[in-house]
């Protein structure tokens, strides 16, 4: 049951390159973030196929194995939030639990806000509500430092000549420099990530979402209250995104559970895979029971010795 394979699944938008263990209709997909892909969920797919779900981990858009569309129109929100539908659509889901992190998190809570499907649940990690980012920025010039990349990103050619040099050095040092537990990121797990970058057309892919997506994100707020049970989990020592951010969200989120996570980085569910499962397994067992659960799970973290 907790076998990760793999498989291209086309969906009505795009070709996906996905990761999956477990099966059925109660369907956990798994977004990943900026620089990252469909392997940065190999410690959670096994768990959540423990805990009954279908779990699957797509390469985003642009990313890895997955279709690369041409053109910075083709990463706006509006495509992104499609995208997940469609997989949902593609994979037969009855129910819907959307695990996401870093840009997959921006994706899932506008997928969420915008209910384009139902969802039975909701969890998030180290990316904020949209609504109280915004509020944190403009009062906050010490958030706003920290999101330089974000402004960097916006020039023409030089992010992807500064990202690729060196074979792609500058996405490795991006997970290094970031984690408090280097060791979590050996080098096997960096090469497959430079690896990834270097492949032709991505990095620009990659980056698209920043620049297709940068003044619709900074003008307006997104409306309407999420009313799914919400679990976001944090690594209080992200150097890009503040602990701030996880406050505020009362008039966001109805049913809204945070698990704040000391001495962890951005790089979450890789850095400590053994407590971001374990939190999510606590919730689930409280919000969500899939139909196909079998019995209790023996090693419930779902991380390998």
């Amino acid at each position: 049951m907790g076998a990760i394979t793999s498989r291209m699944l086309q969906t009505a938008t795009l070709d996906f390159a996905v990761d999956e263990a477990g099966s059925g209709p109660d369907v956990a997909l798994c977004l990943h973030g900026f620089p990252e892909s469909r392997y940065s969920w190999r410690n959670q797919l096994p768990m959540l196929a423990g805990q009954g779900w279908h779990a699957v981990a797509p390469d985003l858009r642009g990313y890895g194995g997955t279709t690369r569309p041409v053109g910075r129109a083709e990463y706006r929100m509006e495509r992104l939030v499609e995208d997940v539908a469609a997989l949902f659509d593609a994979l037969g889901a009855r129910k819907r639990l959307l695990v996401a992190h870093d840009w997959g998190a921006l994706i899932a809570w506008q997928f969420a806000i915008e209910r384009r499907r139902d969802l039975d649940g909701l969890v998030v990690m180290n990316v904020p509500h949209p609504a109280v980012f915004r509020a944190v920025l403009r009062r906050s010039p010490r958030q706003l430092a920290r999101s330089w990349y974000v402004f960097f990103f916006q020039l023409p050619v030089l992010p992807e000549l500064l990202l690729r040099a060196r074979g792609a050095q500058a996405v490795s040092d991006a997970f290094r420099t970031m984690a408090v537990d280097k060791a979590a990121f050996s080098p096997e797990v960096l090469a497959h990530y430079r690896d990834n970058a270097r492949q032709p057309g991505a990095l620009t892919a990659m980056i698209n979402y920043y620049r297709a997506n940068f003044l619709s994100l900074a003008e307006s707020a997104p409306t309407g209250r999420i009313d799914v049970p919400t679990l976001m989990i944090w690594g209080e020592q992200d150097t890009a995104l503040g602990v701030e951010l996880t406050e505020g969200y009362e008039p966001y989120v109805r049913d809204f559970t945070l698990r704040r996570l000391p001495g962890v980085s951005h790089w979450v569910q890789q850095e400590a895979p053994g407590q971001v499962n374990d939190a999510m397994t606590e919730w689930l067992r409280v919000n969500l029971v899939p139909k196909n659960c079998g019995s209790e799970v023996s090693n419930p973290s779902g991380v390998q010795a």
